[in-house]
């Protein structure tokens, strides 16, 4: 290369004209292998609108680490929290990877030339959405939202407006969740919204009617306090809501139940810790039967995500695991699970790609479940209405 420089300044006439088109070439393969050298700058908030039957604006806030390299992010879906989710970026030429593991969601995209758009796929599911981020200015920037605080220690456990209703019947899902301030239930039968708020499982709420399955019910209220409710604030919350709606009186018992036993599958576990924010709130989802998104749950909360969803008894955590955790774990479910969330399972196919639940659980988190025959605690329903009109 040294010599070719050389040609450039000293070489006359047409021995220069013969080499010229050899040295812009060299030049322009010298260009090339310099700018592939580079890692593309992706700092900046990069941002779009994504189309699943209504729209949702996304934001990604990108930085480069500086003590570790690479690129740290944070997640924003502006129109559904106020908080972010902290996610990963990678990249590898003109590829762009960015994962959100607390919410099972990944994008993949190609970085535009001029480097301010990535346009790819986002997956949170079985079908990938079309989607597009593009790189924000100062005038085009979505306005991020401000983080809620965590709600006071001491906050009454009471709402300032709740609203409760039947659902409607054609309306899909089930689901317990956090919109901004307000505490939402969709499609919750009072049996479900229980087993939550005492947290257990169906089999251990004695007697109560059968509208107590049958009948749904959608619930959103604002607590008197502003502020995100740590879990056990969450359940207090709904606890006093379908007490004072519902007319609801328990009375505790112990009883001697078939259980399963959450316990260590060996000496090393294949979990994520998750450090970041052990004061947030915990999140348990569904992509799809068999694909469950834990977000910094403590080992007790998987426990009863399980047993409150997926299994046909209780769940009890015996893996001794201290601290909060991020996972996504995959199978295929069998006809036994998910009546927890009303839904009928079929039997699994023969040639069913992934594995069962209890296969799945030693594979991918280094855990197993033991059947085991355990005492464990019940309610039995003294009085239950419907629940008044708002």
């Amino acid at each position: 290369m040294v010599v070719g420089g050389w040609w450039l300044v000293v070489v006359k006439g047409m021995l220069m004209k013969v080499l010229g088109r050899a040295m812009a070439a060299l030049a322009v393969v010298l260009l090339s292998t310099g700018l592939a050298a580079q890692a593309p700058k992706l700092d900046g908030q990069w941002q779009g609108t994504l189309e699943v039957g209504k729209s949702l604006r996304i934001v990604i806030v990108i930085a480069t680490n500086a003590a570790g390299g690479g690129y740290t992010s944070t997640f924003y879906s502006i129109d559904q929290s106020p908080n972010g989710i902290a996610a990963s970026t990678t990249v590898q030429g003109n590829t762009v990877r960015i994962a959100v593991t607390a919410a099972g969601i990944t994008f993949d995209g190609k970085l535009s030339p001029d480097g301010n758009s990535i346009a790819g796929n986002f997956l949170q599911g079985a079908t990938p959405l079309p989607f597009t981020l593009v790189r924000a200015t100062k005038e085009t920037a979505f306005a991020l939202p401000t983080a809620l605080r965590p709600m006071a220690a001491d906050a009454p456990m009471a709402f300032e407006v709740a609203t409760v209703k039947p659902s409607n019947p054609t309306q899909p899902g089930i689901g317990i969740t956090m919109r901004g301030p307000d505490i939402i239930t969709i499609n919750t039968p009072l049996s479900y919204l229980i087993s939550f708020v005492y947290g257990l499982h169906p089999r251990q709420i004695i007697g109560g009617p059968s509208w107590m399955e049958s009948e749904k019910f959608d619930i959103t209220g604002r607590p008197q306090v502003p502020g995100v409710p740590n879990v056990t604030q969450f359940r207090a919350l709904l606890r006093t809501l379908i007490e004072d709606r519902f007319k609801l009186t328990t009375q505790t018992d112990k009883r001697s139940l078939p259980a399963y036993a959450l316990v260590l599958g060996g000496q090393d576990t294949k979990l994520l810790k998750n450090d970041t924010n052990p004061n947030g709130p915990p999140g348990i989802g569904f992509k799809a039967p068999g694909v469950m998104v834990v977000a910094n749950d403590t080992m007790g909360e998987v426990a009863g995500g399980l047993q409150n969803n997926v299994m046909d008894r209780p769940v009890i955590d015996r893996t001794g695991l201290q601290g909060r955790f991020d996972f996504t774990l995959s199978w295929t479910p069998d006809e036994s699970q998910f009546r927890g969330m009303g839904l009928q399972i079929p039997p699994p196919p023969a040639d069913a790609k992934l594995p069962g639940l209890f296969t799945a659980i030693q594979e991918q988190l280094g855990l197993r479940l033991e059947s085991v025959n355990a005492p464990v605690e019940v309610i039995v329903i003294d009085r239950v209405e419907r629940p008044s009109e708002n």
